[in-house]
């Protein structure tokens, strides 16, 4: 008798039209994954009656939900629904500019500027956490093109930036036709208009013909983890409605391959604290929890609805203790910036993912004691950001795929 082997099993999923209704058996997706559980969830009731024979006379089944977990080693475009889902607004191609006059400059502590002579790259939309591209311009070097730059600080003229991947550009005073983009596109947590995404997903077990087919599935959560060694990961949590539907035949017909985009290792890439790199950081994780909630309701045994509330963000950083300053973050209780931009490879335009966290207050800072490099823990809660002039954007997290 065949035992069904993670091997042979086949995780595949697809966005709904109407939530709880099971999505078309066409244009599924297949999920990367390093493990992926979706399961029939019930409610319990046991009887309380006192009795004589001091025995449990029923129990019996009550709501009927569904709830999956997912873990996967963090690549580009991969995740990128679930990731636009947890924030509630879809991914949008990122602003462009051409024609722009500047100048080259740099590097100072790590850090070039793009001076313009006229216009303005906050009007044009340039944020903090963005990665752009030069792509063209008369008087540039060759090395300055067409590499990924971080964007550290913005202003209405000059645009600060850290080149990814540790590699340099090449100062030039006057560069005219430049055209500059944010390279993929972007997400973040909305003020309005949020979505409310809902997706089908069916686990297929090939060797012993078993199909399971879940609907009104929901991202509840999303964990992200970058240890100092080692693959970036990450976790995500679901909310569903029910098991749809059980069989002996795959439900998706042919679902799109699992992709072969570079995973990220969290040594590649760069960290910005407050708009300067930091290399004093030996691991972060950070958590996007969007709050909901099961519905209930009298002569239904499945859930009525998922009420979605507010997304919290929330995380943690380990440090070299060198200095004085993520303590007087705490001391001081001042917010700072934070963006983690990862690289798929060590090329000049290599896939990324860019992490940015505007505003957040570290909760904690408390020190171990070791025989050799003492390190600092330090808890953060994100928040809305409501200071915009310096390019930092208007919301609790960004997040820009170059793939999505």
């Amino acid at each position: 008798m065949a035992i069904a082997k993670g091997t042979a099993k086949v995780v595949a999923y697809k966005k709904e039209t109407t939530w709880g209704t099971i999505a078309g058996a066409t244009a599924g997706k297949q999920l990367r994954r390093v493990t992926a559980n979706f399961n029939l969830a019930k409610e319990t009731y046991e009887s309380g009656e006192i009795r004589t024979d001091r025995q449990l006379a029923d129990f019996r089944h009550g709501v009927r939900s569904a709830e999956g977990s997912l873990n996967g080693e963090l690549s580009p475009k991969t995740y990128s629904d679930f990731m636009q889902s947890i924030v509630a607004r879809d991914f949008t191609a990122g602003v462009a500019v051409t024609g722009v006059a500047l100048a080259v400059a740099g590097p100072t502590l790590g850090l070039y500027t793009l001076t313009r002579t006229t216009g303005s790259w906050l009007t044009d939309g340039f944020q903090v956490g963005n990665v752009v591209r030069m792509t063209a311009g008369t008087g540039a070097n060759a090395d300055t093109l067409n590499k990924n730059l971080l964007v550290a600080v913005v202003s209405t003229l000059v645009l600060t930036v850290s080149v990814v991947n540790a590699s340099s550009l090449t100062a030039a005073p006057t560069v005219t036709a430049a055209a500059i983009s944010v390279t993929g596109k972007n997400t973040f947590v909305p003020s309005t208009g949020h979505t409310d995404d809902s997706y089908t997903f069916e686990e297929w077990y090939s060797d012993i013909a078993q199909s399971e087919t879940y609907v009104g599935v929901k991202v509840g959560s999303m964990n992200v983890q970058l240890p100092a060694t080692g693959l970036t990961t990450v976790d995500f949590s679901f909310m569903g409605k029910d098991r749809a539907q059980n069989g002996t035949s795959q439900y998706f017909t042919s679902p799109t391959a699992q992709g072969t985009e570079g995973i990220f290792a969290a040594v590649s890439g760069v960290m910005l604290v407050n708009g300067a790199p930091v290399a004093l950081v030996t691991s972060a994780d950070f958590n996007v929890e969007r709050a909901m909630e099961n519905a209930t309701a009298v002569g239904s045994n499945s859930i009525a609805e998922i009420f979605t509330g507010r997304v919290r963000v929330s995380g943690n950083l380990s440090i070299y203790f060198q200095d004085t300053v993520f303590r007087n973050y705490f001391d001081n209780e001042t917010p700072v910036s934070i963006v983690m931009t990862l690289a798929g490879d060590s090329t000049a335009t290599s896939p990324f993912i860019s992490f940015t966290l505007p505003k957040v207050k570290l909760g904690a800072f408390s020190k171990d004691d070791t025989e050799l490099g003492l390190v600092a823990q330090s808890s953060f809660q994100a928040l809305l950001n409501d200071v915009t002039t310096a390019g930092l954007p208007a919301t609790t997290i960004a997040i820009q795929d170059s793939a999505a």
